[in-house]
């Protein structure tokens, strides 16, 4: 009942009109799958994940740097989408569950969300974003995960609506960092220190120790990493 009643309030607060580029009829899609959310709050429930090509950020420890260039991916209709995700998620779910789809990418923001957003909850399901917060906000969303790059800061707007805010330890340095980001975002913004995944043998042990001493935030470990799924 509590991740309805939190999908709920979020849909209200982030629903508002894009004023961003016009909606798009196509998207450039690097990728889809049914899986487990691997991160976060919603760790360890199925979703279906839409990878958007495109990135103007660009991290050096990107894990998917091919889904950079969002011209080398086939644009797909967005009921191209929908009828795939449809084909994908197979099984029956209750009525009081809703499936879960993530929008990632790259950096999803880079293309006007409204459409897809607004036809995906026409079709019942929950509506997710993981974005650097880069681009302006546009789509009707359940559930915004703002995950902010040093290399471009958030714009004030995804600060403000973010449920989530996941920031990735790379250095010791990043604490501070993490704690300036936290310092913009809403009182009830869930908060996550996530280590990179080349260093979190080196890095895990800090973020426990942080958290221990400040339990206003979270881990988020890469659990689909340690599971070998995707």
């Amino acid at each position: 009942m509590e991740e309805l009643i939190l999908s709920t309030q979020s849909s209200v607060i982030n629903s508002q009109p894009s004023k961003g580029p016009q909606q798009m009829s196509t998207l450039p899609v690097m990728e889809a799958f049914y899986t487990l959310q691997g991160e976060g709050f919603y760790q360890g429930k199925a979703a279906y994940f839409i990878r958007l090509g495109g990135c103007n950020v660009e991290c050096f420890w990107c894990d998917v740097k091919e889904s950079w260039d969002a011209s080398i991916h086939p644009q797909k209709t967005i009921d191209e989408i929908i009828t795939e995700m449809k084909s994908a998620i197979s099984i029956q779910l209750p009525a009081n569950i809703l499936p879960i789809t993530v929008i990632t990418g790259g950096e999803p923001l880079m293309h006007n969300l409204d459409k897809l957003t607004t036809q995906l909850q026409s079709n019942n399901f929950k509506t997710h974003v993981e974005t650097s917060g880069s681009s302006p906000l546009s789509g009707k969303w359940n559930w915004i995960c703002l995950s902010p790059k040093k290399f471009k800061q958030p714009l004030p707007e995804v600060f403000a609506a973010a449920d989530e805010l996941k920031v990735i330890i790379y250095n010791k340095s990043d604490f501070k960092w993490a704690e300036e980001n936290a310092s913009q975002v809403s009182a009830n913004c869930k908060l996550y220190l996530q280590p990179e995944w080349s260093k979190a043998n080196q890095i895990t042990p800090l973020i426990i120790d942080y958290i221990k001493a400040n339990p206003e935030w979270q881990l988020s470990l890469q659990v689909h990493k340690y599971l070998n799924i995707r």
